[in-house]
């Protein structure tokens, strides 16, 4: 191929009256170019400025923003690109590629990644019985408010800069010798900036899931056989609703240019969230029948709450995204299913193990040792129901669909007792 540059050894350009040359030796036939110094100076610029500044302040215009150092940067590269294609389309443009990369990487640790904030182990939960007693607003989520917006800063800009490098990669294609292109590739950029955003995702969930774990423990540690009556939602659930409400509104609000990564972090929470609520509601034992009532009118109202979570706090109400609603009615319908079980009279026998297959659809036999200890039935009552619910087990399906083809199926009337319909009533009156 034709070398379209001129003239090896020799200095061909100074960009922007800065020190900023294209140096091209000989070294076997081969161009070679020397990094910049410029590139290294400007990201420990922006290193500096970020300290000097700050984060985008909250409550402001500049909250969840994409940090203006990213713009800076890619602007830079543009100039540098295009100055670099009129010098040579060769392989000073494929040296150059590995200078944006290296930079990029720079810019995604040490202005992202750097700058995220960090988790503490310390556990700092309220005791069970501060939790109860209380009042509403007393507890604080783990990040702050301007830790918040930083990470939805940090994330919008990771989104940007994937946006932009991927952009980077095909003007880089279009500038340099065609039988070059396939040595083009910002793949490895583009990873790192997404598993910035994954990070930053993950942050938030956790901080959230985090928040709502005193709740949770204070639900597994209620003396359920004791509750005499059901009541309002219990302390524990307007503890988790709370922290929902501190959270999620500022998480929206600072995420709303990126949309999809907000619905993101809510099916993360979701899948994080609901089944450790199971875990903890299988720790609930033993429950009286009331007890078990008023732990099934609590779900029902986390359920609600969940369903609602994108728009939660919203004066525009938006309809939740069906793969999170799917995620949340899958989930917590099992929950309610658990609860139904609980309270379904354990006599006759067969009447409760055939109940219990049919809305929970789960065969493993630790899961329905589960829910007899919610009864609080003793061992020597446990060992023959547990034959006979291994006895009335469905044989497996045979077809390729077999593994997939059991659905969650909503009670009969003719299966429910009539408590358990007085006691939907009871919720659908309360709410």
């Amino acid at each position: 191929m034709a070398y379209h540059g001129p003239r090896m050894g020799e200095v061909i350009a100074s960009w922007q009256s800065s020190t900023f040359v294209f140096s091209f030796l000989k070294s076997n036939n081969v161009s070679c170019f020397l990094p910049p110094r410029n590139l290294g100076e400007l990201i420990d610029r922006f290193v500096a400025d970020f300290k000097a500044q700050g984060p985008p302040k909250p409550n402001t215009d500049e909250g969840g923003a994409v940090l203006p150092s990213c713009a800076d940067l890619f602007v830079y590269y543009k100039k540098c690109m295009v100055q670099c294609s009129q010098l040579s389309t060769g392989e000073p443009m494929i040296a150059l590629t590995t200078i944006f990369q290296k930079y990029l990487r720079e810019y995604a640790w040490k202005i992202l990644s750097g700058n995220l904030p960090k988790t503490t182990s310390s556990g700092g939960g309220l005791t069970i019985s501060s939790l109860l007693k209380e009042k509403e607003g007393s507890e604080v989520a783990k990040f702050t408010l301007e830790e918040l917006c930083l990470i939805c800063s940090i994330l919008s800009t990771a989104e940007y800069c994937l946006a932009t490098t991927q952009q980077l990669e095909e003007k880089l294609k279009e500038k340099v010798d065609v039988s070059l292109t396939e040595r083009i590739n910002l793949t490895g950029e583009m990873d790192t900036f997404s598993t910035v955003i994954s990070s930053s995702i993950q942050l938030l969930v956790q901080d959230l899931d985090a928040a709502c774990d005193p709740a949770l423990t204070a639900m597994s540690k209620m003396q359920w056989q004791n509750v005499e009556h059901v009541g309002d939602q219990s302390p524990y659930v307007t503890s988790v609703i709370l922290h929902i409400k501190q959270n999620v509104p500022i998480i929206r609000d600072n995420l709303a240019s990126t949309r999809k990564y907000f619905t993101q972090f809510c099916i993360k929470f979701a899948n994080s969230f609901i089944p450790k609520f199971i875990t903890h509601l299988f720790k609930c034992k033993p429950i009286s029948m009331v007890g078990a009532e008023q732990l099934l009118l609590d779900t029902h109202s986390l359920k609600m709450v969940l369903l609602d979570l994108p728009s939660i706090g919203s004066q525009v109400v938006r309809k939740a995204p069906a793969s999170y609603t799917k995620i949340v009615v899958k989930g917590m319908t099992r929950a309610e299913m658990i609860l139904k079980v609980v309270m379904a009279p354990h006599e006759p026998l067969v009447v409760f193990v055939d109940n219990y297959i049919k809305l929970l659809t789960d065969c493993n036999t630790e899961t329905f040792q589960k829910i007899l200890d919610m009864k609080g039935l003793k061992r020597s009552e446990q060992s023959s129901m547990l034959e006979l619910f291994r006895q009335r087990l469905p044989a497996p399906p045979s077809g390729p669909e077999g593994s997939s083809s059991l659905s969650l199926l909503a009670p009969t009337p003719e299966q429910e007792s009539s408590r358990i319909r007085k006691l939907e009533k009871l919720i659908k009156k309360r709410l």
